[in-house]
């Protein structure tokens, strides 16, 4: 096989385009028989295997920076620069699903947020042209979904104002993010796919004009001064050079020859350089290409000749909102559904089919689409902006000076909340119950099963004063946790026996980690620590009735999945010193700082963050309080 002698990019060197085309078939090969035993991102690096194989035989990685927006189309990238093994993709150890530092030399970003790439694009060719790099380049590929993000169109404009730096940007235009690509963009960047080149028909009135005895080449000096003019009447690219970019496309981004021409004319070019590709997600691999909703842009373990689950997927979170949103969709002609670019992935699908003009796709535009929710608030409807926890992070500014200032009835849906594990750092949803605890009159809920999720989305839909956050965890939904009272507009899930007065711990639940919080009570019970388990469901702001609560036992403690830095845990802490409760607090999260992939479990594990862990603290919190500490008696916990 070609694809084992690949150990580097320069190996490509020696390959003639007979043996590249080889190449490329036995890539999408291997891509399929490995991702569908890992799961992964499959579509999206079936569709860009010629472009990469061009892109490293033009470039020279890693003295020129060959960079990737959003990075889920890495793996082809990966095979190129000698990371064959893909047994554990995504795993503990294995391979990560995004670019990685901690892996190659090769790889120079790895966010994985969209529309990113072009910001650090620009500065490396800032540094180049600081550092007098003259022998550097710079390559960006981006998609034509993360273009449809204002932060690509920011860099744009800067890139576009130094005409002599040398920058290329490849447009990966396969009409697809997740789903198909909307918006204006999307339409701009159909009608180049569908238009005859200007070159070809400029080249071809030349040929014709110079033959012409007198007039023939003035008139063709004229046609070629008015050159926009005709570009935008044949091949209506100006768009881009509007901005000042050269354009070279569109481009058969799966003819290889073709590829490494155009980014060869590019990489010459003394300014930035846009090279419009048209490739097709999925390419090579026809249950994808049938996968009508997002061409198999993410799967999981499947069969590899058929494309299905090799598993039956039980209920998710997702699938559960879904359902609920479609029922109160029926019930209140005012809900609307936004997302961006990430329809079927937030269950947005099933209420777009239901009432198709109720849905609005932002594109891959978070801010946007926070402010457009505000928009529609004050218009007189009421938005759901489904999104997962950590793209939320983006449009911050937006949900306090547009949503919440302007004191917007906008509720927000946060999905794959809290350690979310195999796509690794930028993926995990650790940081919207610290990042919304500053936001005045926001309320937020963390249910802890499937009726407590269908419960507070209603309840978040009814408030049309202040925006609403409803959060939730990637995966399976667990069993349901019933109530077994309720204080305030808490639930009770575990009191102590009658007798006992003072409880030693009242245990502060959030969210779907309450099965855990039941089990750590268990193990508490079994060392003699009675112990009251609450679960907050709106945890902020902070219930008026856990103060009093926590004033009645000797120990708080609180557990959430999410970072413990400005997190519920802190909120709990303040409202208790405001309040003049002055018992200890112990809060159990997530710590600050960047988690690598792996099992959710296996991360929880690592951090501390399960039941055996946190009991074997608590108790010998209390036995300190009881001045009987004893390290051995706190080991029995297990």
């Amino acid at each position: 096989m070609l694809l084992t002698r690949i150990k580097g990019p320069r190996d490509l060197d020696r390959l003639s385009q007979e043996e590249l085309i080889q190449l490329a078939a036995e890539i999408r090969s291997f891509l399929v028989d490995a991702v569908s035993k890992t799961g992964g991102h499959l579509g999206p690096n079936l569709g860009v295997v010629e472009l990469t194989i061009a892109l490293h035989r033009v470039f020279e990685s890693p003295k020129d920076k060959v960079l990737f927006d959003t990075g889920h189309q890495a793996y082809v990238h990966k095979l190129l620069t000698g990371r064959q093994d893909f047994a554990g993709l995504r795993t503990k150890n294995g391979l990560s699903g995004y670019p990685s530092r901690a892996e190659s030399e090769h790889d120079v970003i790895e966010n994985s947020h969209a529309s990113t790439v072009l910001g650090w694009a620009d500065g490396l060719a800032k540094a180049n042209e600081v550092l007098g790099r003259e022998d550097h380049h710079v390559a960006a590929v981006i998609g034509d979904g993360a273009l449809t993000g204002g932060m690509a169109w920011e860099a744009l404009n800067n890139i576009a104002a130094a005409k002599d730096r040398p920058l290329v940007i490849v447009v990966n235009d396969n009409e697809r993010s997740y789903g198909p690509t909307i918006g204006g963009l999307a339409n701009h960047l159909a009608t180049l796919r569908t238009t005859d080149g200007y070159e070809r028909f400029l080249a071809r009135g030349k040929e014709l004009l110079e033959r012409t005895p007198v007039v023939g080449k003035p008139l063709f000096e004229t046609l070629h001064g008015a050159k926009k003019g005709l570009k935008d009447f044949i091949a209506p690219q100006g768009m881009f050079e509007d901005l000042g970019l050269k354009y070279i496309g569109p481009i058969d981004g799966h003819d290889i020859e073709a590829l490494e021409s155009a980014l060869q004319r590019a990489k010459r070019f003394s300014g930035p350089v846009i090279v419009h590709c048209l490739t097709q997600k999925g390419r090579g691999y026809t249950p994808a290409l049938e996968h009508e909703a997002d061409r198999f842009h993410a799967v999981g373990v499947i069969h590899p000749d058929t494309g299905l689950p090799v598993k039956t997927a039980a209920a998710s979170w997702t699938s559960v909102f879904a359902d609920e949103m479609v029922k109160i969709g029926h019930e209140r002609e005012d809900i609307v559904g936004i997302t961006a670019a990430m329809l079927h992935p937030v269950g947005l699908n099933k209420f777009a089919e239901a009432f198709p003009d109720r849905i609005y796709d932002v594109g891959i535009a978070e801010q946007h689409g926070a402010t457009s929710a505000a928009g529609l608030a004050t218009g007189g409807v009421h938005p759901v902006f489904a999104v997962y926890a950590t793209f939320l992070n983006r449009a911050f500014d937006q949900v306090l000076m547009d949503v919440a200032l302007h004191k917007c009835g906008v509720t927000f849906v946060l999905d794959r909340a809290g350690v979310t594990g195999d796509d690794g750092a930028s993926h995990n949803g650790m940081w919207d119950m610290s990042i919304l605890q500053v936001v005045p009159g926001l309320r937020l809920a963390a249910p802890r099963d499937a009726e407590q999720l269908r419960a507070q989305l209603r309840e978040a839909v009814e408030v049309k004063d202040a925006p609403t956050v409803v959060r939730f965890s990637k995966g399976v939904v667990g069993p349901a946790v019933p109530a077994v009272g309720r204080i305030g507009g808490m639930d009770l899930l575990r009191t102590p026996a009658p007798e006992v007065t003072r409880p030693d711990v009242l245990l502060v639940s959030v969210g779907a980690l309450a099965p855990m919080c039941l089990e750590i009570a268990d193990l508490l019970d079994k060392q003699g620590i009675s112990t009251t388990v609450v679960d907050p469901r709106w945890v902020k702001p902070v219930d008026e009735a856990l103060a009093p609560l926590a004033d009645r036992h000797r120990v708080v403690v609180t557990v959430e999945d999410n970072g413990r830095a400005g997190g519920v845990g802190s909120a709990v802490s303040q409202a208790l010193r405001d309040a003049g409760v002055d018992v200890p607090l112990r809060d159990f999260g997530i710590p600050q700082r960047f988690l690598d992939h792996a099992l959710r479990k296996e991360i929880l594990a690592e951090i501390g963050l399960t039941a055996p862990d946190i009991a074997r603290q608590v108790t010998g919190l209390v036995a300190k309080l009881d001045g009987r500490y004893d390290s051995e008696q706190a080991a029995t916990v297990d």
